[in-house]
């Protein structure tokens, strides 16, 4: 890590160099942060000046929320908080549909703005970005909103949001410097820019532990719904389901807690009714890390008849939704392995869920034979280890969340609760910057991409090498139906498309249109073997044959 030289910071433009933005930023620095994403204003420029020479990397989407969304791809692939840093007032409002998806998706997110001078608050002079309470309305959607006062209260909120992020329920933070303290003096001694050192994970109650493990020894058929939080428990999480011999159903934010290839794993399939039905037949269901949420159930629901066991880092978790009949507060990286030393010995009989797997597969496939068939085609054509970015879109809910099976988890970019359009294309690019190593490939309708489009001319300015494929129903395919279901005629959602192909190459990459399931895979190899920036345009219509 570069570090800079606090002691020779010089005077530039009346405005000390060794200001409160450096504080912040070595402060993350000290912590990993190498990449930050956002769009430089008039008043957060002493954020800015200092990346170079702390040796992080400036990302520059072309909109805030595209730079946010990008963050929450790159934190995924990094295991560290997303960064965005905005200007004041429109800068940090564009921001905050990506801070609401962080806080419903439980991602860790870090927004940084300037404010208002101190003293000008809610003056309503008709200064510049000026906003009534821009800290007021960042914390009405995120998990907190500061508004600080010195440098050394702007880095010890820093050091708070890292802890939360490590040991608590990860959500996104907000931090408003005011514009004369970001361009003021340093007052935090440099001691207090390191970053904290890591502590053990807090368990469950042993007690509760050893009653837990006492309810899965009895089991006959126990099950494991595992959510976004299980990801902490890592291999332990599959050495446990191996013990019970218990199937595993995840969450999407939860998929390949267990590796999807896994005898045990049933994949990211909890909107199924099969899935539904095996955990509400569990004599008992073992819940860690989710809360269950409607929007995950597509209009069925969870209604265990045994006894539920539930893990989760905070106790009011354990009664949302499913009432825990047993509850474990504590870090899911904490209490698996715990439940796993108290089944030492355990020797559950091996099931073969074969049956269940294929009977899920038929149902998934039933709701959309075509768009399974496109998903299908992507996995036959791409590596393995493919991190696949996805948005609000028919080809991502009907298809790739299934259908292209992943062995590692946060390698499905999606935001199930939240449920955004805009978001495949920039989470994939920030995915991209993190995990050069792995191939990224943005899966999105044209509705969604049409929300992010912009966002092509960020993947070819950062020399990234990433694929879209437009998969094309003609506009927003998913609300015409729900018209038609509805009774009422289209309106709305038949949309204008542009030449997506041309579109790629106006923006300094490559477009292409195919007609063919042969056409996608021939295509989708072509395009990672040539890298940068391609464009694969899907009209569905013209598979209707197929």
């Amino acid at each position: 890590m570069q570090t800079l030289d606090l002691a020779g910071a010089s005077v530039a433009a009346g405005i000390p160099t060794n200001n409160a933005g450096l504080a912040v930023m070595t402060v993350l620095r000290s912590y990993g942060i190498d990449t930050v994403f956002g769009i430089p204003g008039t008043h957060n420029l002493e954020f800015y000046r200092h990346l170079a020479p702390l040796g992080i990397r400036p990302v520059t989407s072309r909109h805030e929320q595209g730079a946010g969304y990008a963050a929450d791809g790159w934190a995924q692939q990094a295991g560290l908080p997303g960064v965005v840093i905005t200007t004041s007032g429109p800068g940090l409002l564009n921001a905050l549909s990506a801070a609401g998806t962080a806080y419903c998706e439980s991602r860790p997110l870090i927004v940084l703005s300037p404010g208002v001078p101190e003293g000008e608050e809610f003056a309503d002079i008709g200064a510049l970005h000026e906003t009534k309470d821009a800290t007021g309305a960042a914390g009405s959607i995120m998990e907190w909103s500061r508004r600080v006062h010195s440098a050394a209260e702007a880095v010890g909120a820093i050091h708070e949001a890292f802890e939360l992020f490590r040991y608590g329920r990860p959500r996104p933070v907000h931090l408003e410097v005011p514009l004369n303290v970001l361009e003021g003096p340093n007052d935090c001694p440099p001691e207090l820019l390191q970053a904290r050192p890591l502590h053990a994970p807090a368990g469950a109650d042993a007690g509760q532990v050893a009653a837990a493990a006492q309810v899965l020894r009895a089991a006959d058929c126990p099950v494991i719904l595992a959510g976004g939080g299980s990801l902490r428990a890592g291999a332990a999480l599959t050495q446990l389901a191996e013990l019970l011999q218990a199937p595993v159903v995840t969450t999407l934010n939860g998929k390949a807690a267990v590796p999807e290839d896994h005898p045990l794993s049933l994949g990211s399939n909890i909107r199924l009714s099969g899935a539904q039905d095996l955990c509400s037949n569990a004599d008992v269901l073992l819940v860690i890390g989710s809360k269950v949420g409607e929007a995950e159930m597509w209009g069925g629901r969870v209604a265990p008849h045994g006894t539920v066991i539930r893990v989760d880092i905070l106790d009011s978790q354990l009664g949302k939704n499913v009432r825990a009949d047993v509850g474990l507060v504590g870090d899911a990286a904490a209490v698996v392995p715990q439940l796993v030393a108290a089944l030492d010995g355990h020797a559950a009989e091996a099931v073969d869920l074969d049956p269940i797997r294929a009977d899920l597969a038929a149902e998934a496939r039933a709701v959309s034979p075509l768009l399974v068939s496109v998903a299908e085609t992507i996995a036959a054509a791409v590596p393995a280890d493919t991190i696949i970015g996805g948005d609000s879109s028919q080809i991502t809910y009907f298809g790739t969340s299934t259908f292209i099976p992943q062995q590692r988890p946060h390698s499905l970019l999606y935001t199930p609760a939240y449920a955004t359009l805009g978001y495949g294309l920039p989470a994939s690019i920030g995915a991209r910057i993190a995990a050069p190593d792995r191939p990224v490939l943005a899966v999105v309708g044209d509705g969604a991409l049409m929300f992010a489009v912009q966002e092509l001319a960020t993947a070819v300015e950062q020399r990234v090498d990433l694929t879209v494929v437009c998969v094309d129903n003609g506009g927003y395919g998913e609300i015409r139906q729900n018209e038609a279901d509805r009774g009422i005629a289209p309106v709305g959602v038949d949309l204008a498309q542009p030449d997506w192909a041309a579109l790629a190459g106006a923006f300094g990459g490559n477009g292409r249109r195919v007609s063919s399931l042969a056409g996608l895979a021939a295509a989708l190899r072509d395009a990672l073997d040539a890298g940068g920036l391609q464009l694969i345009h899907l009209p569905l219509a013209a598979l209707a044959g197929e």
